[in-house]
């Protein structure tokens, strides 16, 4: 299937500056972009005029799919709450390909999305990166595990202060425990090559740290307070393991830290009074300033908290508090796509990449702006 797109204003989140031009795509992926582009004999031929062409959004950090679209506690499935302990759990055999919230997704030009446990957990399990089309989650899926959950500060001690968690210290020296145990597990399994009578008993929790520890994907760290996120560098360095943090709300006020760490950096939800201490210092302000700083900001929904949809306006909010429009564009689109590990295959328009991209009417910044086609894989979706 061979489609051009004439004469959008092409947003690709490469280039600071749009640009009138079409855009080839060919079997799924975008063949070449670029003004004046050969329409190839029969090919579908789409007239964007007057529209604007950006890359499709990409979520960085969210709920999606576990905890689901007008659904009570019946239908949450994000969180395990009869363990604090669980990275063997995995995202993909949770999420829910018929829940509404992906197609709310679809109308909000949001292509790509990476879900998985909630916070409640010191190890919640392995998120999922996939798009939200399709009836089976195994093909939907970019990345079947992306990352490692974990979190810190209030939420672990919430949830299992009657079961062993009632301070930061508890669940700091909990995830640092089973970090312990994996790598003396890990060495275990490596001295003992081939030979099975060596190899130490199968142990699933440590097993499933494995990727972590042999840096195949990352921890993704549920941080707000500044403590907490520091304490959070602190343990990924102890162990040589790859960190990627996620709200990160209290970032503004120890900017020259992260800037050190050098981090990928999921900000929000942002919408929405503090709900609780660790988000006293919660502003729109902070994606701004650790952007301006060089740290490497993505902005997120964490859908349901905020509605998935809206991530474009949470980047509008990020401009109107000071956030150049071509940093926000790259905070729901090339950013995520590199803190989840797809840059790859979306993020950007660009040739070779998956041909997922949002046409709209107008600025994607702006309230008066819609959403009219949403294109995943080379098909429009809406």
């Amino acid at each position: 299937m061979t489609t051009i797109i004439k004469n959008g204003l092409i947003h690709d989140a490469v280039n600071a500056q749009p640009y009138v031009g079409d855009i080839l795509i060919q079997d799924g992926k975008l063949a070449a972009i670029g003004p004046g582009l050969e329409t190839p004999e029969g090919a579908a031929q789409v007239d964007a005029a007057g529209r604007q062409i950006w890359p499709g959004l990409v979520e960085a950090h969210g709920h999606i799919g576990l905890d689901g679209w007008a659904v009570g506690y019946e239908g949450q499935d994000y969180n395990e709450y009869n363990d604090p302990v669980t990275p063997q759990l995995r995202a993909i055999d949770g999420i829910n390909p018929f829940d509404e919230s992906l197609r709310d997704a679809v109308r909000g030009g949001v292509t790509t999305l990476c879900t998985g446990p909630g916070s409640s957990n010191v190890l919640g399990g392995t998120f999922a990166c996939f798009k939200p089309v399709g009836t089976c989650i195994d093909d939907m899926a970019l990345l079947p595990q992306a990352a490692m959950k974990c979190a810190f500060g209030e939420n672990p001690k919430r949830c299992y202060r009657e079961k062993g968690i009632s301070s930061r210290m508890n669940t700091a020296a909990k995830l640092r425990e089973m970090l312990f145990r994996a790598r003396e597990y890990m060495e275990k399994l490596d001295a003992a090559g081939d030979d099975p009578a060596k190899k130490p008993a199968f142990d699933m929790k440590l097993h499933a740290l494995l990727p972590v520890l042999r840096g195949e994907i990352p921890l993704k760290a549920h941080a707000h307070q500044a403590n907490d996120i520091l304490t959070a560098i602190r343990i990924a360095k102890e162990f040589g393991v790859r960190l990627t943090l996620e709200h990160v709300t209290e970032g503004a006020l120890i900017v020259d830290e992260l800037v050190k760490a050098d981090v990928p950096l999921a900000i929000g939800p942002t919408f929405g009074q503090p709900s609780k201490i660790e988000l006293q210092n919660k502003s729109w302000r902070t994606p701004a300033i650790l952007s301006a700083a060089g740290c490497r900001v993505s902005i997120i929904t964490d859908s349901p908290v905020t509605q998935q949809s809206h991530l474009r306006f949470c980047a509008a909010m990020a401009v109107q508090n000071g956030m150049p429009e071509f940093e926000a564009l790259k905070a729901i689109t090339i950013n995520p796509a590199r803190h989840i590990g797809v840059e790859g295959r979306v993020g950007s328009l660009e040739p070779g990449k998956d041909a997922d991209l949002v046409i709209t009417d107008g600025d994607l910044f702006s309230m008066q702006s819609s959403v009219l086609e949403t294109w995943i894989d080379g098909v429009k979706r809406q």
